[in-house]
């Protein structure tokens, strides 16, 4: 499974968000600057997870995008399904019915077992990000690394 470049982008970027401290928001410009991104396109990315409930964004000067909920509550399925969305990347186009060696449709009445075998790896998958929250990664961080971000990020220790 190969996923966009833009969801490594949200990730970092929802994970530099919880080293923030709490009520401190990050414009687009920043969190742009700070990853050297295309601002524009970023900006794109990280509605997707307002629109997800998973941050809130501010207009105005001191505007921009905090998490919406502790960092316990957000996982990282949440945030790549915000982006990504939830669908399967296999799909099945029942091949084993065509061609020289196609199958006869009363032997196919059961789910091709490469097609339950990707569900089942596709589930494993999802099940395995839904495990992990934002609050799981910032622990895991070494213990300088958010101050370190918040001082690179927004100026502030």
């Amino acid at each position: 499974m190969k996923l966009p470049g833009s969801t490594e982008w949200v990730l970092h970027c929802a994970t530099s968000l919880a080293q923030l401290d709490p009520g401190t928001s990050a414009s687009t410009t920043q969190l742009a600057q700070y990853f050297d991104l295309p601002a524009p396109y970023l900006a794109k990315q990280l509605k997707a997870l307002v629109r997800a409930g998973l941050l809130t964004a501010t207009t105005g000067p001191r505007g921009g995008f905090r998490l919406a909920r502790p960092t316990a509550d957000i996982t990282l399925l949440q945030i790549v399904e915000a982006v990504d969305g939830a669908s399967s990347p296999y799909e099945c186009r029942e091949i084993r019915q065509q061609g020289r060696g196609a199958l006869d449709p009363e032997d196919c009445r059961h789910t091709c077992i490469l097609a339950a075998k990707m569900t089942d790896a596709h589930d494993a998958w999802r099940s395995s990000l839904a495990g992990v929250t934002l609050a799981d990664i910032v622990t895991s961080l070494p213990e300088w690394a958010p101050a370190r971000t918040r001082l690179r990020l927004t100026g502030t220790t």
